[in-house]
């Protein structure tokens, strides 16, 4: 059956895979050593899922049949020092080469389960560890077949997740997640039987690192991540997960504002609309996290908050500020990121800002205070954009809007304005630098609390009046 499920691969594949590798030194002639020793070397996981989607490979982790751990461990010396911190694992790494270099293994059962590395394992067994079959394909680094014995390339054809095998899935509750993160990512539909599996899968033993790993791949690798937490909705598991996102469920908005629906369809195209901006703006690591969770987490106020009139109108009067708290909650189950958690919070305190700035005509000073209160996780430029994400998501047919539209722009346009305000004032990415130090003091003041006192006075008035002049300000606090 296994050879039925071979197959050459396209040049123009050839090309890409070549081009993913010749980057990394030694690889290829690696590669041409194992083989020469009677090993085989298949380029295995995520990797060849994403050359078949047309991706770039994040992670290249080749697979070594064949051969014994110490017989390919000699190999690998001749090009370099070796790590053997995975080798218990049966996985190697040349120091200075991004790449994971494994023989294949299994675990044993019984109370103690130890790994089994077994260099003569067939394909089709060492595949059948993997958790997906879009992750269970190999491409020979020699011969360039396509080793395919579950049929994951069908299934992404068909933009479908199956488990490889169930009893393996099951065993590592982590999986959970990483089905979750791959709906987002690739816009992939999970089978009857992979939901079904997922709804009652024990989650209990996992630890908040490595979920908060998960979501964090959702929220920088997703062009579409509302569909990750969408589906955790549909398995019934967003409740225990993300209780007060869950929460946000049928929570009634303002028509007239929120044409979209509920609050928790609304947060669903915040997220993705952050996504875009984040990715179109290159966002580092940080802030994008820092906006994709506070898209989650900013309107988390509002059952709380919420009331129906008369009219049928609905406000949410300082859900910001009740936010707050409940955000920080959510945060702390999954992550230790003390600048994490803190950025998102005050994200979620001051997101109505960039609009009730614009409508109220705020002055000079308001914008330098802001400013100094965000400082140092979140600047006016990153506030800006995600008020922007929030004006998106408010599409009735679905999707968020696009900036690009004329309808995003529009929507986006006191945003817009916000941040060409912060720019001219020279606030957008930092803080108003203050005149006056304590080495001006010296002479007038002891060094010490009085002195403190003092500077901060002086800073106030240099926001509050836009006074720049150090002799004045040094009179103005002595006086």
């Amino acid at each position: 059956m296994l050879g039925e499920l071979r197959m050459n691969i396209t040049s123009s594949l050839k090309a890409k895979l070549h081009k993913s590798l010749i980057k990394f030194p030694h690889v290829m002639q690696i590669i041409q050593e194992i083989n020469a020793a009677g090993g085989r070397a298949l380029l295995v996981g995520g990797a060849v899922r994403d050359l078949l989607l047309g991706l770039s490979p994040k992670d290249i982790d080749i697979e070594v049949h064949g051969l014994k751990i110490d017989q390919f461990q000699k190999i690998l010396e001749k090009f370099g020092r070796v790590s053997l911190v995975g080798k218990s694992f049966g996985v190697l790494r040349l120091n200075g080469l991004d790449v994971d270099w494994s023989v294949p293994r299994k675990d044993s059962k019984g109370r103690k389960p130890k790994v089994v590395i077994d260099s003569n394992m067939s394909l089709e067994e060492a595949f059948r560890r993997r958790d997906l079959t879009v992750n269970a394909m190999g491409i020979d680094l020699i011969t360039h077949e396509l080793i395919d014995p579950f049929g994951g390339m069908s299934d992404l054809k068909a933009k479908q997740l199956r488990v490889t095998d169930k009893k393996l899935f099951v065993e590592d509750p982590l999986r959970f997640f990483r089905v979750m993160q791959f709906i987002g990512r690739f816009e992939m539909e999970p089978d009857a039987e992979l939901n079904k599996i997922c709804k009652k899968m024990d989650l209990s033993k996992i630890s908040r690192e490595r979920i908060e790993e998960e979501f964090n791949k959702l929220f920088l690798r997703s062009r579409s991540p509302s569909l990750g937490i969408e589906w955790l909705r549909k398995v019934g598991r967003l409740k225990e997960i993300l209780p007060e996102v869950n929460a946000l469920v049928g929570i009634e908005q303002d028509k007239k504002w929120h044409p979209e629906g509920d609050v928790y369809i609304h947060t669903l195209q915040v997220l993705d609309a952050m996504a875009a901006l984040a990715h179109q703006k290159k966002f580092n690591k940080h802030d994008t996290l820092m906006l994709m969770w506070a898209a989650l987490c900013h309107d988390l106020g509002k059952p709380e908050t919420s009331e129906e009139w008369e009219d049928g109108g609905v406000s949410s009067y300082e859900h910001e500020a009740v936010g707050v708290p409940l955000a920080k909650k959510l945060m702390k189950r999954f992550s230790r990121d003390k600048d994490l958690i803190d950025g998102v919070a005050k994200v979620v305190k001051y997101h109505m800002q960039p609009g009730q700035f614009i409508k109220n005509k705020a002055k000079p000073a308001a914008y330098k205070r802001l400013a100094l209160k965000l400082a140092p996780h979140v600047t006016l430029e990153t506030l800006a954009l995600f008020a922007c994400a929030d004006k998106l998501g408010r599409n009735p047919s679905g999707m968020s809007y696009s900036l690009q539209s004329s309808i995003g722009k529009k929507l986006c346009n006191d945003e817009f304005v916000f941040r060409d305000n912060a720019k001219k004032l020279k606030v957008l990415n930092e803080v108003e630098v203050p005149v006056l130090h304590g080495r001006d003091l010296m002479g007038s003041v002891a060094p010490g609390p009085k002195m403190g006192r003092l500077l901060k006075k002086a800073y106030e008035i240099q926001i509050e009046e836009g006074i720049k002049n150090k002799a004045k300000l040094k009179k103005r606090i002595l006086s």
